[in-house]
């Protein structure tokens, strides 16, 4: 900021002191302005400027490399992502087909799905790089790129949007204001861990990736994610044995349903410790450690407390290791190699304080603190996208991964629409009628309810005393208190929302995700399915802030006034008419009231005849002459199904009478329509 400050020393020396202070004010306001900010075009960023240009608003990408997706340039290094590319679905639906593609980016042009782009299953890194080098060029994005944003604070104004601008400083002294700040950076600074002779050790980051160069060596690996995984598989044929070393045990993906565990392309090594091929885990503080290296270069594994009580000066054989004393201490045979690989965290180095952007508590401290809107604790106007916002759904669902943060990217957009340009949330406007076949349409197809679950909802809000509804899709349920803030609609007459959860006690690492019986198939059992399924929360008002906060645990919502869970379904596919659909209807109505079954015209006639009030498809459809006009054949068809009577229509009046003349008044008054107006429904498949 000095050329800034010299600046305004000049002109207080050239000017009369009716100008003294406004040079100063001027030089801030030539800055280059932009209404939105976004640091950062990996695919995050670069979703966000998707829509933000959609929109038609002001904004601009900062990207300090010379191309996009610069961390998918570096990583993995052993180039095979972990993110799937299902190509081939057997259905059509694109939305739904997005459930099993975890890389496209969401975007008008069916030319930028991942599938054009790699056959394989995992791809490989480098073709992510290229995709998202298409994505940003074929969409005219406004990415500014080799520009290294080193330094943001803050500048008090009241005219601004949130009370404030945001200065952003890049590496060549330029800087920016910008109303609103979007950091789409992500984790990218590598984890470590200081110990005494740590200095030993190789990083992930820097590791040959040659198999050759470890070949005949007795190798080390600190952590135990999926990056320490994927190195351990890429020398595991060469070495003479790999132990791996971490804090915490295995997490297996397919245990934990967390995508971010480990995964089962990666855990070759889990075969040969079980199956005792040399190689091993272990589990223990990495703080504890230390290393201590012999006259033969040799890298030897004791504990901290041996070298505090050892002499420093003194050499590598003379310092008292585990072995010493427990003769079959685990890991007592030297390592040639030492590698860490424990993943990556923010860089927050580049934030002034008077930004309050502080990193999150426990095992969320690599990320920064925010809000479920995705927003920052401590300032307005500054949002968290792509995987530096994992802390919202950290081990729980896919917000740090491209298939579960497109969404969250676009949620964090509809939210900054209304707060800035007064539009509302997308929503569509349907008649009660439709309620059912709506939620299974959504939960059939909709992908981010089904990778973001738990922590994306469609919200239904019942209007014109649930006569019709408002669909809203994929709002952040962590903030359905402040619904009709964040999204410019009304909730007066109750709400329903709809979300995906695993069982409550099926997850987790030290679950046996295989036992018997593990699946639930009828419907009455519902409640107790552990796969991934849809739930449909009903409110008659909407959730206070304070029943958000004292929800129980692991709960993504408070206690509604009632709860329907649709049976987990093999094939996801939850469109069974009686294990699915009729279950759902039937909650829906307790809820509502309501008979939102469909009717043919007859029955409409009937039931006005005798019922005081009809069904809402008979008061929508059938009295405002909008219903399904009957024919012969449907009418044969309901006849024969149970559905309806079989009334003979005479065809003359005196066929009615016996043969004998009289009035219309005593047709009407002769003929006697029969009491039920409705066949008696002997099971659930006639009610469908």
């Amino acid at each position: 900021m000095a050329p800034l400050a010299a600046q305004c020393a000049w002109g207080l020396l050239l000017t009369f002191a009716f100008y003294m202070g406004s040079s100063c004010t001027d030089s801030a306001s030539a800055l280059p302005h932009h209404n939105y900010c976004i640091i950062g075009a990996g695919p995050s960023g670069l979703q966000m400027a998707y829509f933000l240009q959609r929109a038609g608003r002001d904004y601009v990408v900062f990207e300090r490399s010379h191309a996009p997706g610069s961390f998918f340039a570096l990583y993995p290094r052993h180039r095979k992502l972990i993110s799937i590319n299902k190509r081939h679905t057997g259905k059509s639906n694109s939305e739904f087909n997005l459930r099993h593609d975890w890389n496209s980016l969401l975007s008008h042009d069916s030319r930028l799905l991942f599938r054009h782009y790699s056959h394989d299953f995992f791809p490989e890194a480098d073709t992510m790089v290229r995709y998202l080098e298409d994505f940003a060029s074929m969409l005219e994005l406004r990415v500014q790129y080799n520009t290294a944003i080193i330094h943001v604070r803050l500048e008090r104004d009241s005219q601004a949007w949130n009370g404030h601008y945001f200065i952003l400083t890049d590496h060549n002294s330029q800087s920016y204001r910008c109303s609103l700040l979007l950091v789409a950076t992500g984790t990218w600074v590598p984890n470590v861990v200081n110990f005494p002779g740590s200095e030993y050790v190789e990083g992930y980051e820097s590791v040959s990736i040659n198999p050759e160069d470890f070949a005949a060596q007795t190798v080390l690996i600190l952590g135990r994610g999926n990056s320490a995984f994927e190195t351990a598989e890429n020398i595991l044929g060469v070495t003479n044995f790999i132990h791996m070393v971490s804090r915490s045990r295995v997490r297996l993906s397919w245990a934990t349903h967390y995508v971010g565990d480990l995964r089962a392309i990666n855990n070759g090594l889990l075969d040969t410790y079980q199956l005792k091929s040399l190689d091993g885990l272990l589990e223990g503080d990495l703080e504890d450690l230390a290393i201590v290296k012999d006259k033969k270069g040799k890298l030897h594994i004791t504990l901290k407390f041996y070298l505090e009580n050892s002499n420093s000066s003194a050499g590598a054989e003379s310092i008292t290791l585990p072995q010493d004393e427990l003769d079959n201490f685990a890991t007592r045979a030297p390592y040639d190699r030492v590698i860490r690989c424990l993943g990556w965290k923010f860089d927050f180095s580049i934030y002034n304080r008077s930004l309050r952007l502080m990193p999150g508590k426990g095992n969320k401290k690599k990320y920064p603190l925010i809000k479920p809107s995705y927003e920052s604790r401590g300032t307005r106007g500054l949002f968290v996208l792509g995987t530096a916002s994992h802390s919202i759904d950290f081990r729980k669902s896919a917000g740090g991964f491209i298939h579960g943060f497109r969404y969250t990217t676009r949620a964090v957009h509809h939210l900054l629409e209304h707060r800035h340009h007064g539009v509302p949330w997308p929503a569509s406007i349907y008649p009660i009628t439709q309620l059912t076949n709506s939620i299974i349409k959504r939960v059939n197809e909709a992908s981010g309810l089904y990778q973001m679950f738990s922590v994306l909802g469609d919200i239904i809000l019942l209007r014109e005393n649930a006569t019709v509804f408002e669909y809203l899709e994929e709002y952040p349920v962590g903030i359905l208190a402040e619904l009709e803030l964040h999204t410019g609609r009304k909730a007066h007459n109750g709400l329903f929302v709809v979300i995906m959860e695993y069982g409550k006690n099926f997850s987790g690492a030290d679950k046996d995700v295989f036992y018997y019986n593990r699946a639930v198939g009828e419907a009455q059992h519902a409640w107790q399915s552990n796969f991934l399924h849809p739930l449909i929360y009903y409110y008659k008002r909407l959730p206070t802030e304070r029943e958000m906060r004292l929800r129980p645990p692991d709960w993504p919502l408070p206690r509604p006034d009632a709860v329907h869970h649709i049976v987990e379904d093999f094939l996801t596919d939850w469109t069974a008419p009686n294990a699915h659909i009729l279950p759902l209807r039937r909650f829906l109505e307790n809820c509502l009231d309501t008979d939102l079954r469909s009717f043919f015209a007859e029955s409409c006639f009937l039931f006005a005849l005798t019922r005081q009030k009809l069904p809402p498809f008979c008061q929508q459809g059938y009295l405002r002459m909008q219903g399904l006009v009957g024919n012969e054949r449907l009418r044969h068809y309901a006849v024969e199904a149970g559905l309806l009577e079989d009334h003979t229509v005479m065809h003359s009046t005196d066929e009615l009478l016996g043969g004998q003349g009289g009035s219309h008044d005593q047709l009407l008054k002769d003929h006697v329509i029969p009491g039920s107006p409705l066949h008696h429904l002997v099971n659930t498949k006639d009610e469908l």
